[in-house]
């Protein structure tokens, strides 16, 4: 059966969020019992380097390797209720309003929005139903008896990701050269190769090249955005209208990106 629709793929950190998603909650691992004191100061750090310059190849698989090592023998429940008590607190504000709008608009010409990252699905799932997207493609950790023993089940990280967002594509009936893929870093070029309209969102030095050489559309995005307030959820009526605020801003709202060329969204 012939492809029939197509969808839009976001990368999370530094493309929808201002930060790197999983070290952004090391205080409430911390707060948990999970985390030591030298392990929060090491991933404020990361953190801080991450959004400096960004993250080339070496530096996230060192990063992986990190992370992965440290969350061994971690109680799964506890990462997840240290994420959901704190997922407003700590992603909210630092959530792009130009990310937002896309993902309103994509979805508003009847497109699927997937967001793909390398972060663990205990952090990204809840991120995802936050922003209101239909699927997420995230690395998945093995556990036992309620601990992670260090293995990764599914890395989704550089190839991976287009491998995984090509099965999507199969299972979902997405036509991946009519769809749109997001991304800050060049270790992301497959999964921007996958589709036909590949943008490079504030991209580090050797994506905004690759751009440049492919012809990419290149979005700087600015302005992180308090999302509960952005989409009324702060009051009693925004909550049960929040489905109808969402849908009327589509048609209302224009956000200006700086590009290498002009590029609209097709409807």
């Amino acid at each position: 059966m012939s492809p029939t629709r197509s969808a839009a793929f976001f990368d999370l950190d530094k493309t929808i969020i201002a930060k790197s998603s999983t070290l952004a909650f090391s205080k409430p691992f911390y707060d948990g019992g999970l985390l030591s004191r030298r392990a929060v100061l090491r991933s404020a750090y990361a953190q801080f380097m991450f959004a400096l310059s960004g993250a080339d190849h070496d530096q996230l698989e060192k990063m992986r390797a990190y992370l992965t090592q440290m969350v061994t023998g971690w109680d799964v429940e506890v990462v997840r209720q240290a994420v959901a008590e704190t997922l407003h607190t700590i992603i909210d504000p630092i959530v792009f309003d130009e990310a937002v709008t896309l993902i309103e608009q994509h979805q508003a010409a009847g497109r699927d929005v997937i967001i793909v990252s390398a972060s663990g699905t205990e952090v990204v799932e809840p991120i995802g139903a936050m922003l209101g997207v239909d699927h997420v493609i995230a690395t998945t950790l093995v556990h036992a008896d309620g601990r992670y023993t260090g293995d990764v089940e599914f890395y989704a990280y550089g190839p991976h990701k287009a491998v995984a967002m090509e099965q999507l594509a199969l299972e979902r009936g997405y036509d991946l050269s009519e769809s749109y893929a997001y991304s800050d870093s060049e270790t992301d070029a497959p999964m921007l190769s996958a589709v036909g309209h590949p943008f490079a969102v504030n991209p580090d030095k050797n994506l905004r090249r690759m751009a440049e050489e492919n012809g990419w559309p290149v979005l700087v995005f600015v302005r992180p955005v308090a999302l509960r307030r952005r989409l009324g959820l702060d009051t009693r009526v925004g909550k049960a209208a929040a489905a109808a605020v969402v849908a009327s801003a589509v048609g209302a709202i224009t956000v200006a990106f700086v590009t290498r060329r002009k590029h609209r969204v097709a409807a």
